[in-house]
């Protein structure tokens, strides 16, 4: 039994923080935030509205584009490093939200490689046969635990969610090949230090720039193609030059790369289901396509998968 996306859904705040509002908060301008990391502005979520509120929201997207309810759900799965609390789990806030009473729950954290954990996670208890319906979240309250008076790392993050649900899809669509991986020993560069992120900027970039192209030209291979058969590529969206090296490795042009990091910011776990759903809905994103979704994130972590889009 092949396992592939088969809705997505996604929700980002009203509030929108523009890089000119990021001059008024810290010593910066629009121009240094803009090509450095591509972002122009990036969503808040207000005080009220927390990480299981945004993926709710995000998951009833997702349901009703699969065109299931929430009582025919076997599990949900939540990546995520900014839970509402250390426990409950999102996950388990969230069935209660949607009345997915059947659904297993559980959290996971990989940071901005979440989703694509989850995702692979999915994809084992389908093909097994054990489960039929999962969906999949990523969602990320990131403007509280941000340092407001760091400039290089508050004008990176925004808040957001985007879903997925994975189920039985047919002979050669869905989830073709993955990759997973960590290092454990990188973790020091990018952590939440007490309340807030602590980034070394200079070694993640150099080691997203490595990972990010390596794994998307893997996952192609293993599963039997060539770079010149990708039709679209869905990329964290943590910084454009970190993206430009993963779509220059692949040899696609930019019009085949998702690219809303300069709407949205770095929305961590949210950041590839977000750009997914997003591309899906205007039409990029076709029947028989061969997409490619690639991240890295904290731990260290990252994680790619190469898929046939349909049912």
């Amino acid at each position: 039994m092949n396992a592939g996306i088969i809705g997505t859904g996604h929700y980002v705040p009203e509030k929108v923080l523009t890089n000119l509002d990021m001059e008024k908060i810290v010593d910066t301008n629009d121009e240094w935030i803009r090509t450095r990391t591509g972002i122009e502005e990036r969503r808040i979520a207000e005080d009220d509205m927390d990480t299981s509120d945004m993926a709710y929201l995000a998951a009833v997207e997702a349901l009703k584009d699969a065109n299931i309810s929430a009582e025919e759900l076997d599990m949900i799965l939540v990546a995520t490093v900014t839970p509402d609390t250390p426990f409950p789990s999102v996950s388990c806030m969230l069935q209660d939200k949607l009345g997915a009473t059947r659904a297993a729950a559980m959290d996971l954290s990989a940071a901005c490689s979440g989703f694509v954990y989850g995702v692979i996670t999915a994809k084992q208890f389908i093909e097994t046969n054990t489960y039929k319906n999962i969906l999949v979240v990523g969602v990320e309250k990131l403007s509280k635990i941000t340092d407001w008076t760091d400039r290089n790392t508050c004008v990176l993050f925004g808040d957001g969610a985007g879903a997925a649900v994975i189920g039985p899809v047919s002979e050669g669509k869905g989830i073709l090949s993955f990759e997973l991986g960590a290092d454990g020993s990188g973790g020091k560069h990018l952590l939440q230090n007490e309340d807030y992120i602590s980034m070394n900027g200079r070694e993640v970039f150099k080691f997203a720039v490595r990972q990010m192209p390596e794994s998307s030209v893997n996952v192609v291979e293993k599963a039997g193609f060539n770079k010149e058969d990708v039709d679209y590529l869905i990329p964290h969206q943590a910084n454009i030059r970190i993206m430009e090296a993963a779509r220059e490795k692949l040899g696609i042009s930019q019009d085949k790369m998702a690219c809303s990091v300069k709407r949205y910011g770095n929305t961590s776990a949210a950041s590839i289901p977000i750009a997914l759903s997003e591309e899906v809905k205007n039409g990029k994103i076709k029947t028989d396509d061969l997409v490619v979704l690639v991240g890295f994130g904290g731990g260290l972590t990252w994680g790619a998968i190469a898929l046939r889009w349909g049912i």
